[in-house]
């Protein structure tokens, strides 16, 4: 099965390159022990409830684009609307590209002014903010991993970036948004690269890491895109043990999160049935970074039904962060950008947000 972006922003189509060099994916003894919670950051709420903030990852089509044209960053005045209705936590996308304009370089002083000041007054206000290098496990139109982009160059990225916000534990590192067609043991071979950075860096926050095929919840343990997730992934070193798996999941016939339509009022509590179990027997936890549906009342009951089994096994689950809000969404079927009141999905999201 191929999945599909949502239909905002759109896909920057990647020329793969080279495979880059594949590793073991078998949990060794110096990997991460199972169940060990202990380095779980205080300042990270327990239960991560939010929404993905969209907008300065817009415009991919041209990079980097211009400020105020292309892409801006959210308003404080989203943050603030968030939180009054109990969401704690706000996942952020932005372009790579953007904030390190070549491969290597030292970041771009007034794209990182932007971030910073958007994180500064989102932590600020007692929010979790997860950074999101909205990229697909690419850099322009090249796979991580290739030739163009070796590993080397996204460990860079993120060695910068944790040194960056590594005095701030309300930051949560979200490896890269959805990677996909690509090998999965070489994505694994480069989040181990990044996850080695950061903690190198001196960055003792929490990081989020995907795994391939889009990271859908539901194509988990399957293995039309190569070696399932559920088996490569558990090769993930992190020397301080504090990360969690990030998965997404639509309720649309194909997952893709393009349509309205959900399938069936069960069909989200169906489809991360596997990697919730998979998680329990692990010992890992996870985290829903993206989930959304349309206005109607197949979608309530389903949305309803999915996020009763991360309530039910929050021993494994961190939480979610619905799929989208902010200033230049319009009529997207999926915004609970208020407009200017609650949009009707915020009355199905809000028993589930503590």
């Amino acid at each position: 099965m191929i999945e599909f972006m949502r239909v905002l922003p759109l896909l920057v189509l990647a020329a793969c390159g080279d495979p880059a060099t594949t590793v073991d994916a078998t949990r060794s003894s110096d990997a991460n022990p199972p169940n060990d919670t202990s380095l779980r950051d205080a300042a990270v709420p327990a239960w991560l409830a939010g929404v993905n903030l969209s907008v300065a990852e817009f415009g991919e089509q041209n990079l980097p684009g211009t400020y105020g044209t292309d892409y801006i960053y959210p308003t404080t005045a989203e943050v603030d609307y968030f939180k009054s209705i109990g969401m704690n936590t706000l996942r952020v996308p932005f372009r790579w590209e953007r904030l390190q304009r070549s491969l290597n370089a030292a970041f771009d002083a007034t794209e990182k002014s932007r971030l910073d000041t958007f994180v500064a007054y989102a932590t600020g206000a007692g929010m979790t903010v997860i950074l999101d290098p909205h990229n697909y496990a690419r850099y322009g139109n090249n796979l991580v991993g290739s030739t163009a982009v070796p590993r080397s160059a996204f460990a860079d990225f993120w060695g910068k970036l944790g040194a960056a916000y590594s005095n701030n534990p309300r930051v949560v590192f979200g490896l890269v948004n959805e990677p996909h067609d690509m090998v999965t043991e070489d994505w694994l071979a480069a989040a181990n690269d990044a996850i080695a950075a950061i903690r190198a860096a001196g960055a003792a926050n929490l990081i989020l890491v995907p795994g391939n095929a889009w990271t859908g919840a539901h194509a988990w343990l399957d293995n039309y895109y190569g070696t399932p997730n559920g088996t490569v992934m558990l090769g993930v070193v992190d020397p301080m043990n504090h990360f969690a798996f990030e998965v997404h999941q639509y309720l649309d016939s194909d997952s893709s999160g393009t349509s309205a339509t959900c399938v069936s009022a069960t069909i989200g509590s169906q489809r991360i049935a596997g990697f919730t179990s998979w998680l329990k027997t692990n010992g890992y936890r996870g985290f829903l970074g993206e989930l959304g549906a349309g206005n109607n009342t197949t979608c309530a009951s389903a949305v309803d039904d999915m996020l009763d089994v991360l309530d039910a096994n929050r021993d494994v689950w961190m939480g979610w962060a619905w799929w989208a809000a902010g200033p230049w969404w319009g009529n997207y079927m999926f915004s609970i950008e208020p407009d200017p009141g609650d949009k009707p999905q915020i009355a199905w999201l809000t028993p589930h947000m503590n």
